[in-house]
């Protein structure tokens, strides 16, 4: 085989992905503004959240460990730039605001509790931590968003013709499981543990990315069932 003969076996299995590619950008290019909107939410949440807490907790002085120590002390009374990771709680909540109003193809209950977990991030970033100890309205928002947001992917699952695979019972019962079991090293960890940052982390790293997956499935299949 010659190298230009190399070269056109290379070009001919590369015209699939650029076929994929090519229709996708046209895709985005013909969205509505709300399904920008969604998106755009949905994609700058995980950035957010972890964009601040890796500067939140650069600023802080050398005692702080993030893997001891969980994302509510950088926005506590006691850190040291807390505007940082407090701003960025007030932009997640409103971003889980947008997609429970966007998203309207999924059922009302997983739309119930992206709201939640947005109402709770605002409630996070409104009853800051003592410098030492915690307070009760704080425990109450953390732990009702913790639970919001690792269940409500139970409520995506559909049995359309028209859906995504990711948007199946299946897959959404098995996400839910991974979710509700890091929730459960959370809280093993926030009871009586030495890594309770690092569990809080991994898990709401995870969790947050959920949305995002979500959206685009959605968008595929209003393209498909268009």
């Amino acid at each position: 085989m010659t190298v230009v003969d190399r070269g056109g076996l290379d070009v001919q299995y590369m015209r699939p992905v650029t076929d994929l590619l090519s229709r996708s950008v046209r895709s985005l290019a013909r969205a509505r503004p709300a399904d920008w909107c969604v998106l755009v939410s949905a994609g700058l949440s995980p950035l957010l959240l972890t964009g601040a807490w890796l500067i939140g907790g650069a600023v802080q002085p050398v005692p702080y460990s993030p893997v001891r120590q969980t994302v509510s002390v950088l926005a506590g009374y006691g850190a040291a730039d807390r505007w940082i990771v407090t701003s960025a709680l007030f932009v997640i909540g409103a971003c889980y605001a947008v997609m429970a109003a966007g998203l309207t193809e999924l059922p009302a209950a997983a739309r119930i509790g992206l709201l939640v977990s947005g109402v709770t991030a605002f409630g996070i970033a409104t009853s800051p931590e003592p410098a030492q100890g915690t307070t009760p309205q704080h425990v109450a928002f953390t732990t009702v968003g913790a639970v919001a947001i690792a269940v409500w992917p139970a409520f995506v699952g559909r049995r359309d013709r028209y859906s995504s695979v990711l948007l199946g019972v299946r897959v959404s019962a098995t996400v839910t499981a991974v979710f509700v079991a890091l929730l459960g090293w959370f809280t093993a960890e926030a009871w009586d543990g030495s890594a309770v940052g690092l569990a809080e982390r991994t898990a709401s790293s995870i969790q947050i990315c959920w949305p995002f997956v979500v959206a685009l499935a959605l968008r595929r299949t209003r393209n498909s069932a268009a």
